[in-house]
């Protein structure tokens, strides 16, 4: 039997295609290079439409512009990245975190009426060039508590540090700072079921108490009164304090923080009571007067992902009422199996069943967005998942509108605006809840899902959120503003 050889035309196309991708790898390990270089040398972070590129592989990288493409509706080519990139490099710009997909994809609607890309380049940029333009004080934070949220928060204080002039991640308060504790909590931040292992180094101090990661020397604190802790007696001064241990919400049990040396500032990662500002980064941050507050909290995980989209449909549509159920994975307060507790049906196993339970995002989303108090009712379901949650948003509008002029003013505002960090669009008809492990953003639409009635003023939004490492970035977020680290951004 003979077999004919193939059409020449269909060899050259395949070389040319391997060839074409061998060029832009090439380009994508000169693009990290010049990636790493602005990170740790000049404080300057590029991101791809809200996307990480520091610690990217060269096919991540590549991967990443496939998908910009997709959004843009244009090519993104990790030439023109690239290009871009070095001519940043070539200019003193201040600290700052800059999307390259949205340079690129300005730079190909209008790099006709430049000379060239380091004109562009000295155009667009031209409020963040020049060493006086923004000079960053470095703020100390102390992780109190080292639960789910305490150690994502130090991965993402480390990950972030760059050059170290934004925050300092200087202490961990735990019940015990025995060497057994610190040899299993350092485990436990290398290692993540859910997040997978750290991509950095964790090493033992034993004999000082401390863990060193990433070259950041963190003490570990042993303590049961915070109002008894002297941190400067560690060198930590006018620290933030991120309290995740939830123990205390209201005010009187978070100034205990404040009467111990060395902290200037508590954020509380859930619900605050009383009067404690609620916060939602990217959509009431501004209404606080942050120099005269000492004590805040980042709100939960839950209201973090419906706000920012219930922004957009108050502003542009106007809610009448409606409701929020959040399906939502189990945590630490459920039971593994049966046993008591003191809520309703959580005592249940919470691998086995889908559980109802209350959830105060309803009544929270008041606190962020006065204007719909009293308007929204809320409830839980906990399901047999270990992370990501899923809220769905039933609105009633005051104006008529239709399935595509929603998802319109939610597209818009994932790619313009207050809210690009906040809220990413989601395009694809196969999106399941583990796709949205790790999402930077608070808020996932799901696009393909949205609804709206033959009424054109009911609608229904689905909104997925990694209840986790989601919202522990909101907190990041909103730690760099109350610390006044925030850099420049071009997005």
């Amino acid at each position: 039997m003979t077999t004919s050889a193939p059409a020449s035309g269909t060899k050259n196309s395949y070389e040319q295609e391997l060839n074409q991708w061998i060029g832009d790898e090439k380009a994508a390990i000169q693009f990290i290079n010049i990636v790493g270089q602005l990170w740790f040398d000049k404080s300057i972070e590029l991101v791809i439409f809200r996307n990480q590129l520091v610690d990217r592989s060269a096919s991540e990288i590549l991967n990443l512009h496939n998908h910009a493409s997709k959004i843009v509706g244009k090519k993104i080519s990790i030439q023109d990245s690239l290009l871009l990139a070095q001519e940043i490099f070539n200019f003193d710009i201040a600290p700052a975190r800059i999307d390259i997909g949205r340079l690129v994809t300005e730079w190909l609607n209008e790099k006709a009426t430049y000379a060239s890309s380091g004109a562009f380049i000295t155009d667009k940029l031209r409020n963040f060039i020049g060493q006086d333009k923004r000079v960053l004080t470095p703020k100390d934070v102390i992780l109190y508590g080292f639960g789910r949220i305490g150690r994502i928060a130090a991965r993402e204080i480390i990950s972030q540090a760059g050059k170290g002039e934004q925050l300092r991640l200087r202490a961990i308060v735990t019940r015990s700072d025995s060497d057994e504790d610190i040899i299993k909590r350092a485990a436990l931040l290398r290692t993540d079921s859910v997040h997978g292992p750290f991509p950095g180094t964790v090493i033992e101090d034993l004999e000082n108490k401390s863990l060193i990661i990433n070259g950041h020397r963190v003490k570990m604190i042993a303590a049961s009164n915070p109002a008894t802790i002297d941190y400067e007696q560690y060198g930590i001064f006018d620290a933030l304090l991120i309290d995740n241990t939830g123990a205390a919400r209201d005010r009187k049990g978070l100034e205990e923080h404040l009467k111990s040396k060395g902290v200037s500032k508590v954020l509380l990662t859930a619900p605050g009571k009383g009067d404690i500002p609620n916060i939602v980064y990217g959509c009431n941050q501004e209404v606080f007067e942050k120099e005269k507050e000492q004590i805040f909290s980042a709100a939960s995980c839950t209201t973090n992902a419906i706000v920012p989209v219930l922004k957009v449909i108050q502003k542009n549509l106007g809610i009448i009422g409606g409701h929020i159920e959040t399906i939502h994975s189990y945590t630490n307060d459920q039971n593994l199996l049966d046993n008591y507790h003191k809520k309703y049906r959580r005592g249940r196993s919470a691998a086995l069943n889908m559980v109802i339970t209350e959830t105060g995002a309803g009544s929270a989303v008041a606190k962020v967005i006065p204007e719909l108090a009293g308007k929204l009712t809320s409830n839980a379901v906990r399901v047999p998942t270990p992370n990501v949650s899923l809220a769905i948003l039933g609105l009633r509008v005051q104006t008529d509108t239709s399935r595509d002029d929603v998802n319109s003013l939610l597209r818009n505002a994932a790619l313009h605006g207050e809210l690009v960090e906040q809220i990413q669009f989601s395009v694809s008809n196969e999106l399941v809840s583990t796709d949205i492990v790790g999402n930077s953003c608070a808020s996932i639409v799901d696009s393909p899902a949205t609804i709206v009635a033959e009424d054109k003023r009911n609608i229904v939004l689905y909104v997925w959120y990694d209840n986790e490492y989601g919202y522990t970035r909101q907190v990041v977020r909103l730690s760099k503003f109350l610390s006044n680290v925030i850099r420049l951004t071009y997005y």
